[in-house]
């Protein structure tokens, strides 16, 4: 399996005059392709970091609709067809290609399992025609689930998200999520360079233990809130999201429509609640 980080040689360079040029190791995340393949027709390819490629693409297959629960996947295996040469010239494994075997096999979820949402934030899809999509494809409604949190009781999710960021405290380089049970235990944390895989892998790893959707309770991330996370958390039947950095207008509109609250900016010192302030108590 490859490394969550890698260490490289760089060039330090400070303003202060007396100071010269250092060259010396450093250490990074390490990004590498993921080919996800499903009964063996290729669905996507993310650049994500290796480890807990299982839970991710239990979150991933979750968050497009492909899958419920742990037991709509019979197996998933690393293609041994994903090979490089070796340091002595042999083939190895570079375990950036799985194999997802459906235990029922449906093509047309599977055809349907494209983007609710384009990858990138310039695109000229309507926003209200992103969120009527999202509002179809939803397996559940969030508005009435009965997750309540008090405002005082955010920076603790916040802290608990924070201390297992051991690869960004080495890096600099990996985002953070973490789902939460409505009473702040920890359900699942995980970290990659892309914020979304991160999200899969909790929410992944919430749903091999046994856990259905809605999973109920609370998703907390390092980053922005962007509208693929309130897709995912939605999916996922996590009504309450809880981010670290700013919400784009299209998570905001999204969590107003589909009955969700959407926590940002959250700090020690407070918090701006941008949807769903009914849930949160003093």
């Amino acid at each position: 399996m490859g490394r969550v980080t890698t260490r490289v040689p760089v060039v330090k360079l400070r303003y202060a005059a007396s100071a010269p040029p250092a060259s010396r190791p450093d250490t990074v995340v390490v990004e590498e392709p993921l080919e996800i393949r499903v009964d063996g027709e290729v669905l996507t390819v993310t650049m994500r970091t290796p480890g807990a490629d299982i839970d991710l693409i239990h979150g991933y297959l979750v968050a497009e609709g492909v899958i419920r629960s742990a037991s709509d996947i019979a197996g998933a295996r690393y293609c041994a067809g994903s090979v490089s040469d070796g340091p002595d010239g042999t083939a190895q494994n570079t375990y950036n290609v799985l194999e997802v075997d459906l235990a029922r096999a449906d093509r047309a979820r599977l055809l349907a399992a494209g983007r609710i949402a384009p990858t990138t934030s310039a695109c000229g899809v309507c926003g209200s025609a992103s969120i009527e999509a999202l509002t179809a494809k939803l397996p559940q409604s969030l508005a009435g689930l009965p997750v309540t949190l008090a405002a005082a009781d955010v920076p603790a999710y916040v802290a608990k998200l924070g201390a297992g960021q051991g690869v960004f405290r080495s890096t600099g380089g990996a985002h953070a999520a973490a789902v939460f049970e409505a009473g702040g235990d920890l359900r699942a944390h995980a970290e990659d360079i892309g914020r979304h895989n991160a999200v899969d892998k909790a929410i992944g790893a919430v749903v091999r233990a046994g856990r259905e959707p809605p999973l109920g309770g609370v998703l907390a991330v390092s980053s922005r809130a962007s509208y693929e996370i309130v897709q995912k958390a939605a999916m996922a039947g996590i009504p309450v999201v809880i981010a670290v950095s700013a919400p784009s207008s299209l998570a905001v509109a999204a969590a107003e429509s589909l009955g969700m609250t959407l926590i940002a900016f959250a700090r020690d010192d407070g918090l701006n609640v941008y949807a769903g302030a009914g849930r949160l108590g003093d």
